[in-house]
């Protein structure tokens, strides 16, 4: 089945099994390799991606139902090398433990400044509720999330 979508503002056309999964077509067709897959279930929120604006559990969503969508991996977050503000907050609150939820938490934390760009802590915290983190306690990354807020 052939779709069109973009990632990260990049046009694409690709023939897809109808069982395929955003989270395989992102890692194994595209090399978009940030997006990880953790429990694939929809429980963990390791693979998080955007879909027009929205925070979405890649593991959950056919290949298929992304056509003529605009997807936004973490990949996507910075521009002409320059880390987005979010990341580089991650990085100066030490929200950065193992890695392996970070991006996840980048998308859902994204998607939430796209809509909001001005959050409470508790809009942050019901954000990210979805993303488990068996590294930190979260107060990292609510920081993060408040101090990209500002800038």
């Amino acid at each position: 089945m052939l779709i069109q979508f973009k990632v990260n503002g990049k046009s694409y056309s690709i023939d897809v099994c109808p069982t395929m999964r955003l989270l395989d077509l992102l890692r194994d067709e595209l090399g978009l390799t940030g997006t990880k897959e953790g429990c694939a279930e929809g429980e963990c929120g390791a693979c998080t991606v955007i879909i027009d604006g929205e925070a979405v559990n890649s593991c959950l969503v056919l290949a298929s139902q992304v056509r003529g969508k605009e997807i936004i991996t973490v990949e996507g977050l910075g521009e002409d090398g320059k880390l987005d503000i979010l990341q580089q907050k991650f990085l100066e609150h030490s929200a950065v433990e193992c890695g392996f939820c970070t991006p996840g938490m980048l998308m859902s934390a994204k998607a939430l400044l796209m809509k909001n760009p001005h959050p409470t802590e508790e809009e942050i915290r019901l954000a990210i509720a979805g993303n488990l983190c068996r590294c930190s306690g979260y107060s990292q990354i609510v920081a993060a999330v408040k101090d990209a807020a500002k800038g």
